[in-house]
């Protein structure tokens, strides 16, 4: 079995914003790119979840792309990029634990009752009354 770093494909170009001359002539933004449906690292289950869940970020080659320009070093965005992709796809992959509906117990309901009951006489006892 490979490694999913190794399935991903790397772009670089030019980074936008300040940084002096270092910003016209080194490319240091890197776009990390997976092709989800290609994946060997995944099974078809796995792969199917991904694509739900990450539809919005998955463009219409079935690619999920991710571009990283924070540091000055083409490595060092190259390394950011292959950590939040996986992350992204770990996160992807979390499948919650499915909720067990539970209903309250005989003291809990009758509690809520009484301190109804409580609050309605206290309320009923606030209203002006003229005399007849």
């Amino acid at each position: 079995m490979k490694n999913f770093s190794a399935e991903l494909a790397y772009k670089t170009s030019r980074s936008s914003g300040a940084g002096g001359q270092n910003v016209n002539k080194v490319e240091t933004s890197v776009t990390a790119m997976w092709k989800v449906s290609e994946s060997e690292f995944f099974s078809n289950e796995e792969k199917n979840l991904i694509s739900a869940k990450l539809k919005n970020r998955i463009n219409s080659e079935g690619i999920l792309q991710l571009t990283v320009s924070e540091n000055r070093t083409q490595i060092q965005n190259k390394k950011n990029a292959t950590e939040r992709i996986v992350e992204i796809v770990n996160k992807a992959l979390f499948k919650p634990k499915p909720r067990k509906a539970t209903k309250p117990s005989k003291a809990q309901i009758a509690k809520r009752i009484e301190n109804n009951k409580k609050l309605s006489e206290k309320k009923e006892s606030r209203r002006f009354r003229p005399d007849h």
